[in-house]
């Protein structure tokens, strides 16, 4: 993994960054348009970086300009590439998640734009290329958030006997990638939808824990053992989600420690960040990884 003294040393301007962007977006070195895939763009002169395609543009006078960021999570922004590359590094090297207040002091940007970067980079984290899960695969589901009680009156949920948490699913594979999402409830029906979703039917086992609403999974073809948390069992053979519920406690102490509060509205990008530090915790290249390749 690339040092913090490495990536100053790698990036020292907006330059040499938009340069390493450009070969990773466009690696055999032929720029095509990032509309209509143009191979015959033009590079303009006056601004280093930036090309032009007459392809894809209804009059020759409107011919469509782009930049090496277009199409990525720095198109439109006034932050310079190299700040960028600072936060993104920073996010990849706290186990924890940083926050953006940190950010902002160790930058120099406002806490409104260090907010909106740190958003903007979890949204590019999203899994594109997800496979189904193989082998054995733990599945359960845990709730974010403080009591609704603790919370002031004009954020409080105002349901009768209802919590305020917000409820996530996760399936883990052993050795290998997990997969997390915001549910609304954890009714038979979301439970199957996603495991149906995530998990590959040639899966050698689904682990579970004795919630009612993994029932009937045999019936979809997955072979299905579950422990009984109730009766204090949580290891019967190989079946367990300890993997899984290692990676909750990661992200509780995250959310607790490092955010202190998580919206529901944008748990999910949390939830991307997460899961992506995890499925690259062996990566030695995932600063590379993370960087936009198209």
């Amino acid at each position: 993994m690339m040092t913090l003294k490495q990536l100053m040393e790698t990036f020292p301007n907006d330059g040499a960054c938009k340069q390493f962007l450009m070969e990773r977006r466009w690696p055999t070195g032929e720029v095509c348009c990032v509309r209509c895939g143009n191979l015959k763009v033009y590079a303009l002169k006056s601004r280093p970086f930036h090309w032009i395609c007459k392809g894809c543009t209804p009059t020759k006078r409107s011919a469509y300009r782009f930049s090496v960021t277009v199409g990525t999570v720095f198109e439109n922004t006034n932050v310079s590439l190299k700040t960028w590359f600072e936060v993104l590094w920073q996010m990849l090297n706290s186990k924890k998640g940083v926050s953006a207040l940190q950010i902002s002091r160790q930058t120099g940007t406002t806490h409104q734009t260090a907010w909106y970067m740190c958003h903007r980079l979890r949204a590019g984290m999203q899994d594109t290329e997800f496979k189904k899960l193989m082998g054995i695969v733990e599945v359960d589901e845990t709730y974010i958030g403080g009591k609704d009680k603790n919370r002031h009156w004009n954020k409080r949920s105002h349901i009768p006997g209802g919590s305020g948490k917000t409820g996530v699913i996760g399936a883990i594979s052993r050795k290998g990638n997990v997969v997390c999402r915001v549910i609304e409830n954890t009714d038979k029906d979301t439970l199957h939808g996603f495991v149906q979703e995530t998990v590959s039917e040639k899966v050698r086992l689904v682990a579970t824990d004795e919630a009612q609403g993994y029932y009937g999974l045999t019936r979809l073809g997955y072979k299905h053992g579950h422990v009984r948390h109730g009766a204090g069992e949580y290891v019967h053979g190989i079946v367990h989600t300890n993997n899984l519920d290692s990676f909750w406690s990661l992200l509780k102490r995250g959310v607790m420690g490092t955010y202190h509060n998580v919206s529901r509205k944008y748990l999910p990008l949390y939830l991307n960040e997460f899961a992506y530090r995890y499925n690259n915790r062996k990566n030695p290249d995932i600063f590379t990884h993370a960087l936009p390749a198209r």
